[in-house]
C-alpha cells in the first residue's frame, strides 16, 4: 500500500530528489513550496514529466500560512519538513524573516500534524549549526586540514547545543520543538542534524551548498573566494545517502520516533573545503582553478564532522557514495544544467 508524503520545500534540491525517488516506487507526493529558490520551477517540471497524473500534487504555499498548511497536511502519512531560510548571512540581515520561516514555520508544520485526523510521521531537516562554534572543543592543525584532538568519531548528538547566529537560533528552535512534540503530544517525529549535503539539482550559492557552489563557479568561470585558510574540514554527504536515512527512519519509526540523529558523511567522508577539495576538483576538471582568499567568517568552525554511529546502530544506515564518485556525478549534472541554460537563453 502506497503512502502519501507531504514535502515542504519539495521543489528544492533535497525535496525534488526525494520526490523523484518516492514517485518512482509508487508513493503519492504533495509538494508544498513557495517557489522562492532558484531552480524550483525547473525541478517541478522535471518531476511532472516522470509522475503519474494522480501521484503528484503541487501546492504553491508558504509555511507561514498555517491555515493552508493545516488543510494540506490532513491526508498525509509522512511529512518531510525541508522548507527553510537557509543562509546564515541572510539571517543576520533579515532576522525577523528568518525567524518566521524557520521557527514559526516549523511550529506551523507540527501543529498541522498534531491536528490531523491521523497524525503523520514528521521528519525534520535540522542542521549541525545547532552546535555553534564549539570553541571549547580542542582542534589540531595539520598540513592540509584541522582535526579534533579527542573526537575520533566526530561530534555526537550529546554535544551541548549552542545556537549561533539568527539562523542557528531559528533552526535550533525548530529542532527542539520537533523533538518535544514527540515527548508532549506523542507525535512520531525525527530530527536529522544534517551536515553538508550535495548532489544533482543543487544550485549552491556562496552562503549555502558550498560543494555545489564551487563546482558551478569553476565550470561557469565565476570567481571563488575562500574565507579563512581553506583547511577547515566538513563531512560531506551525497544526496542519495541522505534519502536512504529518511527511508530508514520511516521504516523503523517505532525506534526513530522522538530521536535526534547526526546525519553526515562522518570521518570517512570528511574533507578540507579547499586545501583538499580544491585538488580533487582540479583533478576531475583537468585544470587549475584560480581562487582568492578572504578573512574568516564569524562563527566558522575549524572542523565539523558528524558522529553517525547512532544512526548506523538504530537505523541500519551508513553512507555508500564516496566523495570523488559523488563529486563526479555532481560535475556531470552541472555541466548538463549549464548547457541547458545556454540553450534556453533568447
Amino acid at each position: 500500500m502506497s503512502r502519501h508524503y507531504l514535502i515542504t520545500g519539495g521543489a528544492g534540491f533535497i525535496g525534488a530528489n526525494y520526490a523523484a525517488r518516492l514517485l518512482a516506487r509508487g508513493e503519492r507526493v504533495t509538494i508544498y513550496d513557495n517557489f522562492s529558490r532558484r531552480g524550483a520551477e525547473v525541478n517541478v517540471r522535471w518531476l511532472q514529466q516522470q509522475a503519474r497524473p494522480d501521484a503528484l500534487r503541487v501546492v504553491r504555499g508558504d509555511v507561514r500560512d498555517a491555515a493552508l498548511l493545516t488543510a494540506v497536511t490532513r491526508e498525509a502519512d509522512v511529512v518531510v519538513h525541508l522548507a527553510a531560510q537557509v543562509a546564515v548571512t541572510t539571517s543576520v540581515q533579515e532576522p525577523r524573516h528568518d525567524f518566521e520561516v524557520n521557527a514559526l514555520g516549523t511550529f506551523n508544520v507540527l501543529e498541522a500534524a498534531r491536528l490531523a485526523p491521523t497524525p503523520p510521521i514528521v521528519l525534520y531537516a535540522s542542521t549541525n549549526k545547532v552546535y555553534g562554534g564549539m570553541e571549547t572543543v580542542a582542534v589540531v592543525e595539520e598540513a592540509t586540514r584541522y582535526r579534533y584532538a579527542a573526537l575520533p568519531h566526530g561530534v555526537p548528538e550529546s554535544q551541548p547545543l549552542d545556537f549561533h547566529s539568527p539562523y542557528g537560533c531559528s533552526k535550533g528552535a525548530g529542532d527542539q520543538y520537533v523533538r518535544d512534540y514527540a515527548r508532549i503530544y506523542g507525535l512520531r517525529t525525527v530530527v536529522f542534524r544534517q551536515s553538508c549535503i550535495y548532489g544533482p539539482r543543487q544550485w549552491g550559492i556562496e552562503d549555502q551548498g558550498w560543494v555545489a557552489w564551487f563546482v558551478i563557479a569553476a565550470l561557469s568561470g565565476r570567481p571563488i573566494t575562500i574565507y579563512g585558510d581553506g583547511k577547515q574540514v566538513r563531512d560531506v554527504l551525497y544526496i542519495d545517502d541522505l534519502l536512504d536515512a529518511y527511508d530508514a527512519a520511516v521504516a523503523r519509526i517505532e525506534t526513530a520516533a522522538g530521536q535526534v540523529y547526526n546525519i553526515g558523511g562522518g570521518p570517512t567522508r570528511a574533507i578540507a573545503i579547499w586545501a583538499e577539495f580544491g585538488p580533487l576538483l582540479e583533478r576531475i576538471l583537468g585544470r587549475a582553478i584560480p581562487v582568492t582568499y578572504g578573512p574568516w567568517r564569524p562563527g566558522d568552525q575549524r572542523v565539523f564532522i558528524s558522529d553517525i554511529r547512532k544512526a548506523q546502530a538504530e537505523l541500519g544506515w551508513a553512507p555508500q557514495v564516496d566523495v570523488e564518485t559523488g563529486v563526479r556525478r555532481l560535475v556531470d549534472w552541472v555541466r548538463q544544467a549549464l548547457a541547458a541554460e545556454l540553450r534556453d537563453e533568447p
